[in-house]
Order: C-alpha cells, then sequence, then structure tokens
C-alpha cells in the first residue's frame, strides 16, 4: 500500500487549491516525491512539511520567488529576524485598524447625536482640552484649496478630525486641532453652550453666530471665552455634502428656562 498521496489529497490536506500547488511547482519551490507510472504527482510526508514551510513563508509577505532561497539557506537568526519583521508590520497594522474602529465608531455616535440635535441648544459640560495650531488668517480670508496647500501645515488624516475655528475678538482666526497634551492652546474645562447646524454655504455663518448669541443673551448666560466653531466634515457623508458645524461658547452661569425642555445637560461626547 502507497504512502504517499495525489495532488488532490494534498489539496485536501493543506486547505489550498490544486491550482496553486501547480503554481508552487511552475516556480521551483516545490517538487513531487515522484510520478506514477500513469503521470500522476505522489507527494510524501516531506513534500507535506515543505508545502506547510511554503505557505508560512507566504504569510509572513516572502515573495514566491524568494521562498526557494529562504528554504534552502537561511538561517536560524535569518528566520528569526522574518518572523520579528511580519510581528512588527502585524503590530503597526493592528493599530491602524483600531484607529479605523474607533474613528467609524465616533463618526456613528455624531451622526446620530447631530440629527437629533440640529439647530437645538445644549448646554455641554467639557473638560480642558489642548489644541494644535493648523493655520492662522485673517478674519476677513476665505479658507480656499489654494491656502490649504501652500499655508496648512500637513496634519495626518486632517477631515476625519474636528477642526475647530478659535474666534477671540481679534483679526486673526486660529484653526487648531485636538491633541492630549497641552500644545498651543487650550480650552478650559467648564459649562458650554452647545448647538450644531447643517448649512449650505459658508456665507451662513454670519447668521448663525448672529442667531447663536442672540439665544445666549436671550437666557442671560455669562459668555466667558471665544466663539469655538467646530467643522466636523466627515459628518458631510449622511447629509448630501452640508457643511455641518457647532458653536461653543463656555458660560459662567446656567440659567434655567421656563419649562426646562431647552437645554441638555451631559458630557461633551454625549
Amino acid at each position: 500500500m502507497k504512502s504517499e498521496i495525489t495532488i488532490s489529497e494534498l489539496a485536501k490536506l493543506m486547505n489550498v487549491s490544486v491550482h496553486q500547488i501547480r503554481y508552487f511547482e511552475e516556480k521551483g519551490v516545490l517538487e513531487p516525491a515522484y510520478k506514477d507510472n500513469n503521470q500522476y504527482r505522489m507527494y510524501s510526508t516531506e513534500q507535506v512539511y515543505q508545502l506547510a514551510h511554503i505557505l508560512l513563508l507566504r504569510k509572513l509577505g516572502v515573495p514566491v520567488h524568494s521562498i526557494k532561497e529562504c528554504m534552502t539557506s537561511f538561517s536560524a537568526d535569518q528566520y528569526r529576524q522574518l518572523l520579528q519583521r511580519s510581528l512588527r508590520e502585524i503590530e503597526g497594522e493592528l493599530l491602524r485598524l483600531e484607529q479605523l474602529q474607533q474613528f467609524i465608531k465616533k463618526v456613528l455616535h455624531e451622526q446620530q447625536n447631530s440629527s437629533s440635535r440640529s439647530r437645538q441648544y445644549q448646554i455641554k459640560r467639557r473638560d480642558t482640552t489642548y489644541f494644535t495650531c493648523w493655520i492662522e488668517m485673517d478674519s476677513s480670508t476665505i479658507l480656499d484649496a489654494k491656502l490649504l496647500a501652500e499655508q496648512a501645515k500637513r496634519v495626518p488624516n486632517l477631515f476625519e478630525s474636528d477642526i475647530h475655528y478659535i474666534y477671540d475678538g481679534s483679526s486673526i482666526v486660529s484653526l487648531y486641532t485636538e491633541t492630549q497634551t497641552p500644545d498651543d492652546f487650550s480650552l478650559p474645562g467648564g459649562n458650554y453652550l452647545s448647538m450644531q447646524s447643517l448649512i449650505n454655504e459658508e456665507n451662513e455663518l454670519k447668521h448663525l453666530i448672529e442667531q447663536f448669541y442672540d439665544y445666549a443673551a436671550a437666557q442671560s448666560y455669562v459668555i466667558s471665552g471665544p466663539l469655538i466653531l467646530i467643522e466636523k466634515s466627515y459628518l458631510s457623508l449622511f447629509s448630501n455634502n452640508k457643511l455641518h458645524y457647532e458653536l461653543q461658547v463656555l458660560i459662567e452661569t446656567v440659567a434655567t428656562s421656563e419649562g426646562g425642555n431647552d437645554h441638555d445637560y451631559g458630557t461633551d461626547n454625549d
């Protein structure tokens, strides 16, 4: 009784296709033990282990044309280095996927929150937040593609971030992105009056800001600090490319309106 197996049996054992085994043979990295009288390829335990090593090397990113060299001349130290390099690449990919996962969760959360809060006023509790400056420009300057390309500091995944426009009453408008450690600017923790809105054109912002301040005055809120305009460009996916903004301003006191239905107290992540 023969102890060798056919190519179809080898393919089934190793969970690969016959075509893939033939491809490895064409490239000279795997050979059958022998061919029987009917010219069927026959494979022994040795070829089973060889194929297992080939498949492992392919998983590690070794190109097919380099596999034969690896299997015939690599030292234990070279294999160790190959595995360590592959491990670093996997860890980098896991980090990328984790960041993508967090971004997707953020977008879904923000979209759900914004769809239920558009043009509604809230009081949000915000912790101290740190920012790095992205662009500083004159308040009369229009932010266009040329300005973005010429003056902006490079920010990875910029339009996946919340862009904070800070209006402090001067002639300069500063654009910031959030960071985890103290940097160019910080916003103190406290209660922030907030309103979210969708607009078609940036020229609608002036009226929106005026409406925001009128509401704050009507509610007798004492404003302390600059106006913060937060652009969430990723939410345009859900709104036929309308611009999504959130206006915020720090307030010193929280007045209670009649009926108590205008406000929602919560954290900035609600």
